[in-house]
């Protein structure tokens, strides 16, 4: 099987370097231009391309797809099949036609729920009781292709992006392994088409978003300390400067306007929200490093009757 490969991230990486182990040939891989990256701008490579020139596989890193004259050394690589994971480009119908066997994507959640670009923070955000993954044979629409294979899997009580996001790259790296071996046994894919019920879409998260609102109930926010966490990471505002919270969970007691600190000592945190009250267990001021809530108690001299802003606005964000 000449198997060609899309991608970008590290979720990517992680299938890219399953399919190698399984000895399928890689005439080519495919992933987005390096970016410029931190306070000094500096060219980032992504993690796919670090692994292909670590493992010696032919790399193109086209800006667009939708031209004929970007297209050309791409389409110039005879493939059997491509494989895409998080790839970050859109593929015109004449990338889709190009394989024997078409494009397979490797998608982060049980299809058609979470199509789109943040199916593993989406999925966090809501409160999902489970995720999975599917591999999906690519049509021209968003995620809408017909499914051939799908891996579900429970969301732990304390699940953040970073956790769901391994456990999820693991079980996409192995589905996509033996949906090749199918393939190259000459054996047919069981294909199912996506049902038009419970499909939603999963945008791209936006910085802002990661803003703590403390009027908000305590679940939802913890959800979204979860969910934005390693990136962006969801953050607040404590006498005028930005915070980003990393470890919460709920309190039992009673507190008073959302925002307002009912507790802070070696227990750490406790902060009244909307509906019910959070127990802030790490967190990292802005310039600083990551600490337990007590470290910042003690350092910040902070009391029961203080405040974190009730919301930041989303400029702040930037810091």
């Amino acid at each position: 099987m000449r198997v060609g490969f899309a991608g970008t991230p590290e979720f990517a990486a992680t299938a890219l370097a399953a399919i190698v182990a399984a000895g399928h040939s890689v005439p080519l891989v495919l992933t987005r231009p390096d970016k410029p990256k931190g306070r000094g701008l500096k060219l980032e490579s992504s993690a796919v391309k670090a692994f292909a020139l670590a493992h010696g596989l032919p790399l193109q890193q086209p800006l667009t797809l939708r031209t004929e004259e970007a297209r050309a050394p791409v389409l110039a690589v005879p493939l059997d099949v491509l494989v895409v994971a998080a790839y970050g480009l859109l593929l015109p119908p004449e990338v889709l036609a190009w394989p024997r066997h078409g494009c397979l994507n490797i998608h982060a959640s049980l299809l058609p729920r979470w199509r789109g670009a943040a199916p593993i923070q989406r999925a966090l955000l809501a409160g999902d009781a489970r995720t999975g993954v599917t591999i999906m044979q690519m049509d021209a629409g968003l995620d809408t292709g017909p499914m051939l294979a799908t891996v579900p899997m429970p969301i732990d009580a304390r699940e953040t992006a970073a956790t769901l996001h391994d456990k999820l790259a693991a079980a996409g790296a192995r589905a996509i392994v033996d949906t090749l071996a199918t393939l190259a046994a000459g054996l047919p894919l069981a294909v199912t088409p996506q049902p038009d019920d419970g499909s939603t879409y999963a945008a791209k998260i936006e910085r802002a978003e990661a803003a703590i609102d403390w009027r908000a109930g305590a679940a939802a926010i913890d959800r979204r300390i979860r969910a934005f966490d390693p990136a962006p990471g969801a953050f607040t505002a404590f006498a005028g400067d930005l915070v980003k919270l990393w470890r919460a969970d709920a309190a039992v007691g009673r507190g008073g306007a959302a925002g307002t600190i009912v507790a802070a000592g070696p227990e750490g945190l406790v902060v009244a929200c909307g509906e019910g009250l959070l127990r802030i267990n790490e967190l990292q001021p802005a310039g600083g490093r990551r600490m337990d809530a007590a470290a910042f108690v003690a350092g910040r001299r902070v009391a029961p009757g203080q405040h974190f802003d009730v919301s930041v606005v989303p400029t702040a964000a930037a810091g």
